[in-house]
């Protein structure tokens, strides 16, 4: 996806953002610009998760409003607003009315888009004020059995390097996870494979399973379930440990890709400005949802750590990933596809 698509992507997609279509949630038919009386929140909060359902955001952010809408007594809605890496939504959220209505379940990707990105709507760390993080799970290398006829990452490596430029991959996104890793690796490696974009996992999942690309180095928690069904090939997880969801599967490191770890993961910010006692409770009624046995369970089965930090801790981490992930990109010669 080249630099003007990415434009016009982002102009339709805020040119609609007075519309939203919420599956049914009549109560926001009402302006959300328009203050109401009384402790937040006395109406539905908006969630916005800047991809489209079926992915590793929406894998962690759907049970967490599910719990939080029956903790606080008050709905939270997702938005999926899929596009350009995950920045569209994040441009949404950051010119979205700061008044702790509007929220976004983001990503790693976002610290990645700072220096991957040539120009973008908003400023992660001016625009947007880090609420809480949500989860860490590694990325797992993943094939299409059925296309790729390798059992170990030892064969996958070999049978790359035996049909350069033949294979491709999938990604959420220019500038996310799913397409750094596979750049970072490429580079280690001196391998070589073609990357195919999508506007977010689920999509790109979908192709994957269908054999419409070969691989991909996906978020553990959106491959998990097709793992265990059979459908894709687990050959190493990108973590620099093991995961105790997938605890025969080996790592990079391990298999003599040295100094190599990545991980995947999900956290809130909320418009900048929002007031700073609405991102406390936020803040509050997430480290206790993520306490509680269900979201426990959850995460779990899904390999993933949970969070619960506090604002000012999660701030200190981003601008850590923010200085992280430039690094590769510069290392990688990464560009939008």
């Amino acid at each position: 996806m080249g630099i003007s698509d990415v434009n016009a992507q982002r102009r339709m997609v805020l040119s609609a953002a007075g519309a939203m279509s919420l599956g049914g949630a009549a109560c926001f038919s009402s302006s959300l610009a328009q203050a109401q009386s009384g402790p937040w929140p006395n109406k539905p909060v908006r969630v916005i998760v800047p991809f489209p359902p079926g992915g590793g955001t929406d894998a962690f952010a759907r049970p967490l409003v599910k719990v939080l809408s029956q903790e606080i007594n008050q709905q939270f809605v997702i938005d999926n607003r899929g596009g350009a890496g995950g920045t569209l939504g994040a441009e949404l959220t950051a010119k979205s009315p700061a008044d702790g209505y509007t929220m976004l379940i983001g990503a790693v990707h976002h610290t990645i888009a700072v220096s991957m990105y040539p120009k973008l709507g908003y400023e992660l760390q001016k625009d947007l004020v880090p609420v809480t993080m949500l989860s860490y799970v590694p990325n797992v290398v993943v094939v299409n059995p059925q296309r790729v006829p390798v059992k170990t990452f030892a064969e996958f490596q070999a049978y790359v390097r035996a049909n350069p430029g033949k294979l491709n991959y999938g990604s959420a996104g220019n500038g996310t996870t799913h397409h750094l890793t596979v750049e970072l690796w490429k580079v280690l490696t001196r391998s070589f494979a073609t990357h195919i974009p999508y506007r977010g996992a689920g999509p790109a999942l979908q192709d994957l399973l269908a054999g419409q690309v070969d691989f991909m180095f996906d978020g553990l928690g959106s491959s998990i379930q097709h793992i265990r069904a059979g459908k894709l090939l687990p050959l190493a997880v990108t973590s620099a440990q093991r995961s105790p969801a997938l605890p025969d599967v080996p790592t990079l490191s391990e298999l003599g890709v040295k100094g190599y770890e990545a991980r995947t993961w999900y956290a809130i910010w909320a418009p900048a400005g929002t007031p700073r006692d609405i991102v406390q409770r936020m803040q509050q009624a997430t480290a206790k949802a993520l306490s509680g046995a269900e979201l426990k369970g959850i995460w779990q089965t899904l390999g993933a750590e949970p969070g619960g930090q506090s604002s000012e801790e999660m701030a200190r981490f981003v601008d850590a990933e923010v200085k992280k992930w430039a690094k590769v990109v510069k290392d990688s010669g990464a560009k939008l596809d």
